[in-house]
């Protein structure tokens, strides 16, 4: 069995393993994806991108999206940016439109980078979903130094603590137990937010599959829209994150998010036949 042709991108240290499966379908189960994933023994990333041929007519592809723990997410903001950025390049064209299990998003070329229509954010309880009728303003959780995050779907569930000193937060001892909690049936990223102005956040999140990542575009998203919903922040915000800033905003006008960052590819190589499981082409 040969090996699989792949290539490493970042946004922020953010990074996955991309596979281009559209000319030759490939199928990575979860025990490969983990495989893949170990930073020790595999090639390392956050989450394990495949792309496919699309079913809308519009898109350049389909991403299907793995994170490190081998578990299916619907979305993922810095790999969308990623996936774009190679479209783009590949077309030569300013724009690229990609099938998710989310939804289309549809990106653009972007000084220093690449920005991303991610839709409309998803507010009702059943839509993030949560496993019970709540207040997403004012959810009832908690842990060690904080306390009522609100929640949003940004096509994967997010709940956003607002705390005063993000630094005083031990967010690897908190973050396992509120991304498990029964209030959460598909698990939850769990976004931790310091408002340094109406138009600046300090954040970091514990990322379902994954754990604390050096960034995180879609929870950058929700922190935004949960800062606005909480009249914290303008609809216009710069997201520092421990690998970098985003820019998001949530336009006010359709309600959509647009969320603009950097891209980057590390390198290339072959998947070795030793890693994989249950792909076929």
């Amino acid at each position: 069995m040969d090996g699989l042709p792949f290539i490493k991108m970042h946004g922020l240290g953010n990074d996955f393993v991309i596979i281009d499966g559209r000319a030759d379908p490939v199928s990575i189960g979860a025990e490969a994806a983990r495989r893949i994933a170990d930073r020790r023994s595999g090639v390392g990333c956050d989450q394990l991108i495949v792309l496919g041929k699309p079913t809308h007519a519009d898109a350049q592809a389909f991403m299907a999206i793995r994170n490190a723990d081998g578990g299916e997410a619907a979305a993922c903001g810095n790999a969308t940016r990623c996936v774009a950025a190679l479209l783009m390049s590949e077309s030569g064209r300013d724009e690229a439109v990609i099938e998710t299990a989310a939804g289309i998003l549809v990106a653009e070329g972007a000084p220093g980078g690449v920005t991303v229509d991610m839709g409309q954010p998803r507010t009702r309880w059943q839509d993030i979903p949560l496993a019970a009728d709540h207040d997403t303003l004012h959810l009832p959780l908690a842990a060690e130094g904080v306390s009522d995050p609100a929640a949003c779907s940004m096509g994967n569930p997010h709940a956003t603590f607002f705390v005063p000193d993000l630094a005083a937060i031990d967010i690897p001892a908190i973050g396992p137990a509120l991304e498990h909690d029964p209030l959460f049936p598909e698990r939850a990223n769990i976004g931790f937010a310091e408002v340094l102005a109406p138009d600046r956040i300090r954040l970091r999140v514990w990322e379902r599959g994954a754990g604390l990542t050096s960034a995180c575009a879609t929870g950058a998203c929700a922190a935004v829209v949960n800062g606005v919903r909480r009249k914290l922040l303008a609809r216009g915000v710069a997201c520092l994150l421990d690998g970098g800033a985003l820019t998001v905003e949530w336009r006010e006008s359709d309600g959509h998010v647009l969320m603009a960052g950097p891209v980057a590819v590390a390198f290339s190589g072959i998947i070795a036949p030793s890693l994989l499981d249950g792909h076929a082409s």
